[in-house]
């Protein structure tokens, strides 16, 4: 399969059959699944049937990509989602990947290919309060807080960031 994206050390891809032990794995961990409020898959069978039917490229022309690390390893998944007329950013990994600077290096990827392939003049970005670690990465891509809300009981930030606000991918500088 090709990249959608590369970066130092991960590649994007469009979700595939490959990534279902991956992501039932992921979210079967309570650590992982704590700050989003989705369950964990049935089972593998449960995640692929996830894969199969996801349906936002066709509906958007992007969507939530698969990571891998350049060593092959399934990394968990980053990208964008359009909801209620805006395109948001979001991101998951293993929790045995975490505090790596991974999910900021995806988010760079994704947001790359927000700005620069798909044309996109804002992405958003959301984070429970009690999750400093995605705060953390929203601020790093260079998104800017907006406001907070509350949803189900938990309270969320959000950020934001305009096209003309988007000055790259560090990292290739």
């Amino acid at each position: 399969m090709t990249p959608l994206i590369r970066g130092p050390r991960l590649s994007l891809y469009r979700f595939a059959p490959r990534d279902a032990a991956g992501f039932m794995a992921m979210n079967a961990d309570p650590r992982v699944l704590q700050h989003t409020g989705d369950r964990p898959f049935a089972d593998e069978a449960d995640a692929l049937r996830f894969i199969q039917h996801y349906d936002h490229y066709q509906r958007h022309g992007f969507g939530r990509w698969s990571l891998y690390t350049h060593k092959g390893e399934y990394a968990g998944f980053c990208g964008l989602r359009r909801a209620a007329g805006e395109v948001d950013l979001g991101y998951r990994l293993p929790w045995r990947l975490w505090g790596q600077g991974l999910a900021t290096e995806a988010a760079q990827l994704a947001l790359q290919l927000g700005f620069e392939r798909f044309d996109l003049d804002s992405i958003v970005g959301r984070a429970r309060c009690a999750n400093p670690g995605s705060i953390r990465v929203l601020e790093k891509v260079g998104m800017g807080l907006e406001g907070a809300f509350t949803e189900e009981g938990h309270d969320w930030l959000q950020y934001r960031i305009r096209s003309h606000e988007w000055t790259g991918l560090p990292f290739l500088r």
